[in-house]
């Protein structure tokens, strides 16, 4: 996507991971959250995200964010102070066995960071990361446990933004149990048709 429409592409996930990988103070708070099966306070996020739109002044893609009332109002804030609006939202859908199957396989180069898939990207967990050659771990928030915390916290503060940004016209669905290729390519059809 990032290479395709020349967009900077993140995510506060992977924002936190990298302030975790300085050692900053937000980044250590970030991940005793997460080891705990919780999703980042909107506070944190919120903090990371504006830090970031401060250095990018064009259109960019968030992926994970916002993922609750309180982050979609300050994020609309925020944008709303640099004249830069909400252009579309898109909601991956998927079941609950598609999310599990794929946190199950889910692993993380621990040198670039690159989040990869076991039988998609890489063989095994064994294998060296594709991109940088680095070494392949699971994340320590990748547990049924934590899933479990994870989909109860969607229920609760996600899935209230079907309906907020539904109502402002902008949520746009793709079924996320599809094929990457697939579900990418419909990914790419809705922001053409932005």
């Amino acid at each position: 996507m990032q290479a395709r429409y020349q967009l900077p592409i993140t995510s506060p996930g992977a924002i936190l991971r990298e302030e975790l990988k300085l050692g900053t103070a937000i980044g250590i708070e970030a991940e005793r959250q997460t080891s705990q099966g919780k999703l980042v306070s909107d506070p944190l996020v919120n903090s990371v995200v504006k830090s970031w739109l401060d250095r990018h002044e064009r259109q960019f893609v968030f992926d994970g964010y916002p993922r609750s009332i309180g982050q979609a109002i300050a994020l609309e804030q925020m944008l709303s102070e640099r004249s830069m609006p909400i252009e579309i939202v898109i909601s991956m859908n998927a079941d609950f066995c598609t999310i599990g199957e794929r946190v199950s396989k889910r692993i993380m180069c621990t040198a670039c960071g690159s989040i990869l898939s076991i039988g998609l990207h890489v063989a095994s967990a064994e294998a060296d990361c594709p991109k940088c050659g680095g070494k392949l771990a699971r994340r320590l928030d990748d547990t049924p446990e934590t899933l479990e915390l994870r989909m109860r916290e969607f229920e609760e503060k996600t899935e209230p933004l079907i309906g907020y940004f539904g109502e402002r016209g902008l949520l746009r669905n793709v079924d996320a149990t599809r094929a990457p290729e697939v579900v990418f390519r419909s990914i790419t059809e809705l922001l053409e048709a932005a």
